[in-house]
């Protein structure tokens, strides 16, 4: 299982990260959330990472024209898209796109069923709460495309492993602060997560 650790705002954390076993990194721009980093911020970081490492720009209600900005001077490998969204829009993006499914209800699982796309709970505060998607609507679904997002800690993580999703995201669940992560529960989330 694949794991992003997002909400990155530092590039202490970032390391940590990756050196623990992270896939992806997550960078937020979307100014109102506390795990927000300024474009120049991410790329000062970007630059001073390790190669095969997946790098995600966080957008919420953004122009395609921005997105596409931010993300080319940052060098983001994708954009992950926290607002209503539809196929047209991610065809007409220059750069690979992950849709998010914010979930109401089990239908919703369905939302671009042929995609790669990330599954979070509905907020009104487009993520960052820790409220959890409800696990029995993944079963009988087939999970192989979804990344799970929201409410996961190192202490919960098991319980998902066996819905064989594509991959997890976790932000707030690896904190010591907004925006600053907690560098023994990322090594306990990642572990837990990969390794066991």
């Amino acid at each position: 299982m694949r794991v992003k650790i997002c909400g990155i705002t530092n590039l202490e954390d970032a390391l940590i990260a990756i050196d623990a076993g992270a896939d992806a990194l997550g960078f937020v721009f979307y100014p109102p959330s506390p795990r927000y980093i300024p474009p120049q911020k991410a790329k000062e970081i970007v630059k001073q990472l390790p190669p095969f490492v997946e790098r995600v720009g966080l957008f919420v209600n953004e122009t395609k024209e921005r997105i596409e900005e931010i993300c080319a001077s940052c060098n983001m490998s994708l954009a992950q898209l926290h607002f209503e969204v539809d196929e047209e829009f991610l065809e007409r993006l220059s750069i690979k796109a992950l849709p998010v499914v914010r979930a109401k209800a089990k239908k919703d699982l369905q939302k671009f069923s042929n995609r790669y796309r990330l599954v979070d709970a509905f907020v009104k505060e487009y993520g960052g709460a820790g409220k959890r998607v409800a696990l029995e609507w993944f079963e009988g679904v087939d999970c192989s495309k979804i990344i799970l997002a929201g409410g996961l800690t190192p202490r919960n993580i098991q319980e998902v492993k066996s819905y064989n999703f594509y991959g997890v995201d976790v932000s707030s669940g690896v904190e010591a602060s907004k925006g600053k992560k907690d560098p023994l529960k990322i090594r306990d989330f990642i572990k837990k997560a990969k390794f066991e």
